[in-house]
């Protein structure tokens, strides 16, 4: 495995950037470029933050029109993306913002893409979606779904109880506006949920079939940079350092994903929270370090690098130890954030067994553990739901 990559060199970013605190005021002059009359993503619970306040008054200091949909109240689902689009044509808008973390920004994405090419967004399931989209901001306020770089959406079919994996490089944001200080609001679950979540992204970009040299650089740096920093953020939501670390490395990690994808977790993760409700970061979470374990055998000198990485073993040591250093070490991780088993947060294991079949259906349907670095069938994952 060492030194070979799967597919080619193509690495596909948003066309603009920003990091830093304060980015937002550099951002005013592209924002202002993108249209007349701005369609704002969001929450309810987001619109009452400051950063929130900031966008509206560039808008209006720029005379550039808005309406914002504040529907997305969870994890987001066809009838909210439906309600959205709705919502975007009456008011005939001609460019996107989203405020807040992965669910405004998928939900975005989804809106921007039916509004120009209709249908239903379950029409679009297993496709790759195309066309001029209108122009997409992403402005997160969590640090961890990197949905600000993806060419990605998640989106739930109320009807049929699944979560679909819906891509197209034309889903990636126009531009990306990573402010930490906007995550200093994010409480200490959400913290751990989305930071592990970027964890996530970049362990299994770093360890995927499709993995290149672009995606292996940013996705090794995300994750030393999450295993310093995370506990840190995890424990004091005020360190700022901690804060702007975390935002960097969940923009590195969702570049990884975007160009390398996602592999067994991801796939395993995504029925969980369809049918149990449990938010994506912490479904991740839970299945980490089970789902590394089985995979590691498949490219023990990839999970060894990252062991040797973020120093739980070195240059001494053989891969298949340093490689198993680093799936305990993401257990512990998991631990010193607190992660709940499924039965701890409150999901029947009975129930849970009982549409493990469904789930490792859908898991195998969505593609995504196709791209893990060893093969996986139905009866792996099977006996990994059933271990948690």
């Amino acid at each position: 495995m060492k030194g070979v990559f799967l597919m080619g060199t193509e690495f596909n970013v948003p066309d603009k950037i920003l990091t830093g605190a304060g980015c937002l005021a550099d951002a005013e002059k592209y924002i202002c470029s993108m249209g007349k009359k701005a369609f704002i993503v969001t929450g309810k619970h987001v619109v009452k933050l400051e950063c929130f306040s900031k966008i509206t008054e560039i808008l209006k200091k720029n005379n550039i029109e808005y309406t914002v949909f504040s529907g997305i109240t969870g994890e987001p689902d066809d009838k909210m993306i439906d309600d959205g689009v709705n919502l975007y044509k009456k008011e005939n808008c001609d460019f996107l913002i989203a405020v807040g973390g992965g669910s405004p920004m998928d939900s975005m994405k989804a809106i921007a893409a039916l509004a120009v090419n209709g249908g239903k967004i379950s029409d679009y399931m297993g496709k790759t979606i195309e066309g001029k989209l209108p122009p997409m901001v992403a402005v997160p306020t969590t640090a961890g779904t990197g949905s600000e770089a993806t060419q990605f959406t998640v989106i739930t079919d109320s009807e049929k109880g699944i979560k679909m994996l819906l891509k197209g490089a034309v889903l990636v944001p126009n531009l990306a506006i990573i402010d930490p200080l906007f995550t200093l609001s994010s409480p200490q679950s959400v913290t751990a949920s989305t930071g592990l979540d970027a964890l996530t992204h970049a362990v299994e970009s770093y360890t995927s079939r499709k993995a290149q040299y672009l995606t292996d650089m940013t996705a090794i740096d995300a994750v030393k940079r999450i295993f310093k920093y995370l506990p840190i953020a995890y424990k004091d939501g005020n360190n700022v350092e901690a804060r702007t670390q975390m935002s960097v490395a969940a923009l590195e990690a969702g570049m990884a994903i975007n160009n390398a994808s996602v592999t067994i977790v991801h796939g395993m993760s995504r029925p969980i929270g369809a049918l149990f409700h449990v938010p994506h970061g912490l479904s991740n979470a839970m299945l980490l370090e089970k789902c590394m374990s089985f995979a590691a055998d498949g490219a023990y000198d990839k999970f060894a690098e990252l062991g040797r990485a973020i120093g739980v073993a070195d240059t001494s040591s053989d891969d298949k130890s340093a490689a198993k250093a680093f799936v305990k070490s993401l257990g512990e991780l998991c631990r010193i954030c607190e992660v709940p088993s499924i039965e701890e947060y409150g999901i029947d294991k009975t129930a849970f067994m009982a549409a493990a079949d469904k789930m490792a259906s859908d898991a195998l349907a969505s593609g995504s553990p196709a791209n893990t670095i060893k093969t996986v069938t139905k009866d792996d994952i099977l006996k990994i739901y059933s271990s948690l």
